[in-house]
């Protein structure tokens, strides 16, 4: 069982603040941790792998040469192998010129059984990688799953919808994006773990390693380019609402009726 995990160091969210001048994300100074849905994944494939009986679980990160540490972290969690893409070509690359750049890194590292990816990185929030890269690489897709189990040469997982959730099968290679479960408390590896990680194989590859064409790859290979990011707008206070149920409900349709909502 070979297993490819993407995992991406993002921002502690309830750290980020905009520059208000220049509308663009203060980075300095910030916390950087592994993106949570990436965690679980990681997570996922120790769990498929030893399910299995074996095999090698390969995490591959794009980023700057800070974005080691969280290779080190899902070494560290029980992967096998860590790919760090990182290359001043790869930078400003959009949703797809990401895609585009793991799908080169994972062709380049052999054939895969699965790929797991989290369902979307909690800095940006599109959701687009990973079907993007399900795309470039050939293969079928189930995403938003929480819970995934194998069967023989097929995978057969719980997918979250709105008005509930579905049962799907597919044969591998297959690629699935993981929701977190509400009952998911990630791991915290001990020292002597991360002292282990830091000696299992962690290569660095460019543009050059993964045959890529610059002309396709970071801003250049950029279909869209993010123009402002700004704060949402302060809410009004929130109202409050006191009593029975009976009285709530009444409150509660006395203030949609007064804003029009029947």
């Amino acid at each position: 069982m070979r297993i490819a995990v993407c995992v991406k160091q993002v921002p502690d969210t309830t750290e980020v603040k905009v520059d208000p001048r220049t509308g663009t994300l203060i980075r300095e100074g910030v916390p950087s941790i592994i993106n949570p849905f990436d965690q679980y994944a990681v997570e996922e494939a120790v769990r498929l792998r030893d399910a299995a009986g074996g095999g090698e679980i390969v995490a591959i990160s794009m980023g700057p040469p800070q974005a080691r540490s969280v290779l080190i972290h899902s070494l560290a969690l029980g992967a096998d192998r860590g790919i760090l893409l990182s290359d001043r070509g790869f930078a400003g690359a959009d949703t797809w010129a990401t895609a585009l750049t793991l799908a080169l890194a994972i062709k380049k590292a052999g054939e895969f059984d699965l790929v797991l990816c989290g369902m979307q990185a909690i800095d940006g929030d599109t959701a687009q990688v990973g079907p993007e890269l399900a795309q470039l690489l050939g293969i079928p897709q189930i995403t938003c799953v929480d819970k995934v189990d194998l069967d023989g040469k097929k995978v057969v997982a719980r997918k979250l919808v709105d008005e509930g959730f579905e049962v799907l099968e597919a044969k591998m290679p297959v690629l699935l994006t993981f929701m977190t479960p509400s009952d998911f408390v990630p791991s915290n590896p001990p020292f002597s773990k991360i002292s282990k990680a830091q000696k299992k194989p962690l290569e660095t590859w460019g543009i050059k390693e993964v045959d890529g064409d610059p002309e396709k790859l970071g801003l250049k290979g950029s279909f869209t380019t993010v123009t402002k990011v700004y704060s949402p707008p302060r809410r009004e206070k929130a109202v409050m609402l006191e009593g029975s149920p009976e009285e709530i409900a009444r409150k509660l349709a006395d203030i949609l009726g007064k804003e029009g909502f029947f």
